[in-house]
């Protein structure tokens, strides 16, 4: 195996072209980061140029290569890792480049740096990361926090409702990404999804939507999320009348809406118990 941390099958020839990042992992409450960059592969036609050494960045007794064994023999073996893809030319309005990733398990300066590297090479200015953490606010709400290299960007997106992150605690490789990216000269924003708790199982559309509209505004380019809308519209009636018939439900949700937390974790897990939907929601 090459002994480059990233290896890639060809070097785009992009214009501009915006990094986006998702990962699977600690920062993925209800899949939203992986989910994010799974629907812009799809929706931007997106090809795989390149992908990450999992010698370098993962441990496999932690993130279990998937192996697939059929009337005894070994098929083949998929170790954990990561793919990057770019735009073909001329599909959208500005080229991107989506990282789609485990969250690595070791040198995570490295993992950056080389990151970085390969953004410098394909001309990347804007460098973007998805995350997503599970918070006390109501599944109608659609909560987008940020932190972002420049008082500049961050004034530009709270004109666009997103909040700004006020935290304290463990962080993710998201952070590594945004302390070296401005340490290198990048514009670079790291966007943070509050989930509820008690989707856990589930899939909050509507919140993939809004961030959806949010990075297409951000990068210039189009992007259709009208399945997204329908499917939580869908979705949030079915949720709604779980609620109506179930006071255990009721009850944690009125606590909510009379608390309304938004923009902070301080208070999340403060519950006794946390009620998860997949425990509801069965399949018609």
């Amino acid at each position: 195996m090459s002994e480059k941390p990233i290896q890639l099958d060809y070097l785009p020839d992009l214009k501009d072209p915006l990094f986006i990042a998702g990962f699977d992992g600690w920062g993925n409450a209800l899949d939203m980061s992986r989910g994010m960059v799974d629907f812009l592969i799809q929706k931007l036609n997106a090809k795989v140029f390149g992908k990450l050494n999992p010698d370098f960045f993962y441990r496999f007794d932690e993130n279990r290569p998937v192996v697939n064994i059929k009337n005894g023999l070994l098929q083949s073996i998929f170790p954990p890792g990561g793919f990057f893809y770019a735009t073909p030319e001329g599909f959208a309005n500005r080229d991107v480049i989506l990282l789609k990733a485990t969250e690595p398990n070791l040198r995570w300066f490295e993992f950056v740096d080389s990151i970085l590297t390969l953004c410098q090479e394909t001309g990347v200015k804007t460098i973007i990361s998805i995350g997503a953490m599970y918070d006390n606010v109501l599944h109608t709400d659609t909560v987008i926090s940020v932190l972002a290299s420049s008082e500049k960007l961050i004034a530009g997106l709270k004109e666009k409702k997103v909040l700004t992150v006020n935290y304290k605690g463990p962080g993710a490789i998201h952070s590594f990404i945004q302390d070296a990216s401005h340490k290198r000269g990048f514009e670079s924003m790291s966007f943070w999804c509050h989930c509820p708790y008690y989707l856990q199982g589930t899939t909050h559309f509507g919140l993939l939507s809004q961030l959806g509209h949010l990075l297409s505004s951000i990068g210039n380019f189009t992007l259709d999320t009208k399945d997204l809308d329908t499917t939580w519209k869908e979705l949030g009636q079915r949720i709604q009348e779980l609620i109506d018939k179930n006071p255990e439900l009721q009850e944690m949700i009125n606590d909510l809406r009379k608390a309304k937390i938004k923009g902070s974790w301080e208070e999340a897990g403060k519950h006794n118990k946390v009620i998860h939907l997949e425990d509801f929601l069965k399949p018609r």
